[in-house]
């Protein structure tokens, strides 16, 4: 399956978006970014130190995620980004009108445990609540899907791939 889209791996940390990306990037043939690439040192210390990052933090790196975004036009990508508020999610469709999103959503439990396993990483699990707090679900006009991370990465990745076929304009 090819896709003209730029495909946004959304959700809070622990969700498998640098897990999950990858895969989609490779089952759709399109070039793969970690949104984690994209934040300046300063946000990676504040995180680091588990302090959230407010929104001016944020929209430097929401504009490099879409400035790559917007150079994958028409000819498709996935980057990984958390996106949790629709301001966030606008923002990215400023700088790149075509993106979709993909919300990796799942159960609290099992996304906690799943960062308590997770070695050499700087977001810290005392942040997991304001990811949770500044979530903000697709609304029905955004283009994408949730996708449950429930199961193994290929099975995720699998219900990713199904949910963009099933968009409007899906090739």
């Amino acid at each position: 399956m090819r896709t003209p889209h730029v495909v946004v791996v959304m959700g809070v940390a622990g969700t498998g978006k640098t897990t999950i990306g990858p895969l989609l990037a490779a089952r759709l043939g399109v070039p793969y970014a970690e949104g984690d690439d994209f934040h300046p040192p300063a946000n990676i210390a504040k995180m680091s130190a588990g302090t959230p990052l407010d929104d001016d933090d944020r929209w430097p790196w929401l504009d490099a995620i879409g400035a790559w975004a917007h150079g994958r036009a028409g000819l498709g990508g996935v980057v990984s980004c958390s996106a949790l508020k629709r301001s966030y999610r606008d923002r990215l469709r400023a700088a790149a009108p075509g993106v979709v999103f993909v919300h990796l959503a799942g159960d609290r439990a099992l996304i906690e445990d799943r960062m308590g396993q997770r070695r050499g990483h700087f977001m810290p699990t005392a942040l997991l609540d304001s990811q949770f707090a500044a979530l903000q679900p697709l609304g029905a006009d955004e283009a994408g899907a949730a996708v449950d991370v429930s199961g193994s990465p290929e099975e995720i990745t699998e219900r990713a791939v199904k949910a963009l076929a099933e968009l409007p304009g899906a090739s």
